[in-house]
């Protein structure tokens, strides 16, 4: 064989090998679960809180892109806003609770006088309880969704501190967690501890690799935000809202987007089928 021909042969086989280990890492679709519709995964909006914005803001930009979305919301700050909350019910998004405190580690100063290392499990029952039935004379609903607060799942301290995710999962259908960095996956992920990943002061672009990610998994995405408007700390840009949906709408992407209940009673179902 001449040198020409022997680069040539080369060439060629590096060539195949860069191909099949291209193929070979690159991430699969999924593990065989199907969505509806032949989508390619699931992407469900939430925010946190009831902060005023969500109303005055976040309602009619929802409502524009004819989106529904998962509110954890506490009592108190609902009644700041009852009415546009009411809406909010009778529109279609789901109100789901995040107690009535929002107790987070004694750590954040502002928390000091409502931290988790201070609480028990029956104290965390008792006022996640409490929160529902809140929710229930104010909204006329019962929710079937809890956000963890801060996205701590402790109560206690030390030798005595103890996970309250089985509490959650006695009381509700999820529980969502927060600051995470994957998507669910829809024939594993624990509904007593889905993870989110924060959307708050982010363009589309830092949020597409997840989003690209979610697809080619098969996975579904949960994406947690506070206030709702243009720009500012803790807050889901308008641009990014948008552009969020017009991307899970697209034909060649192709995601289900909808409130955090339907998607899991849609994977519970599935899951049940396949026992």
């Amino acid at each position: 064989m001449s040198k020409q021909k022997m680069f040539l042969a080369m060439v060629v086989a590096v060539f195949l090998a860069g191909q099949w280990l291209s193929v070979s890492s690159a991430p699969q679709q999924g593990s065989g679960f199907v969505w509806p519709e032949a989508r390619r995964g699931a992407l469900s909006l939430t925010f946190d809180d009831a902060r005023l914005s969500q109303v005055d803001i976040g309602r009619a930009a929802l409502e524009r892109l004819q989106t529904k979305a998962t509110f954890y919301v506490q009592p108190s700050n609902v009644e700041k806003r009852l009415d546009g909350w009411k809406k909010m019910a009778a529109d279609g998004h789901e109100i789901a609770n995040h107690t009535i405190v929002h107790p987070c580690s004694g750590n954040f100063p502002w928390a000091r006088n409502k931290a988790l290392e201070d609480y028990s499990l029956q104290k965390m029952h008792d006022e996640l309880v409490e929160a529902n039935r809140q929710l229930k004379a104010l909204l006329g609903v019962t929710p079937v969704s809890y956000a963890y607060t801060c996205g701590q799942t402790f109560v206690g301290r030390g030798l005595d501190a103890r996970s309250y995710i089985p509490v959650v999962a006695s009381l509700f259908l999820t529980g969502r967690s927060a600051y995470d960095e994957t998507p669910n996956d829809p024939l594993f992920c624990d509904f007593a501890q889905l993870a989110s990943f924060d959307m708050d002061a982010k363009s589309f672009d830092q949020l597409l690799p997840i989003l690209e990610q979610t697809k080619k998994q098969g996975g579904w995405l949960i994406l947690m935000g506070h206030e709702i408007n243009k720009d500012g700390a803790q807050t889901t840009r308008l641009d990014t809202l948008e552009k969020l949906v017009a991307y899970a709408a697209a034909p060649e992407n192709k995601l289900w987007t909808a409130p955090v209940e339907p998607i899991a009673r849609y994977i519970q179902q599935q899951r049940a089928q396949r026992k």
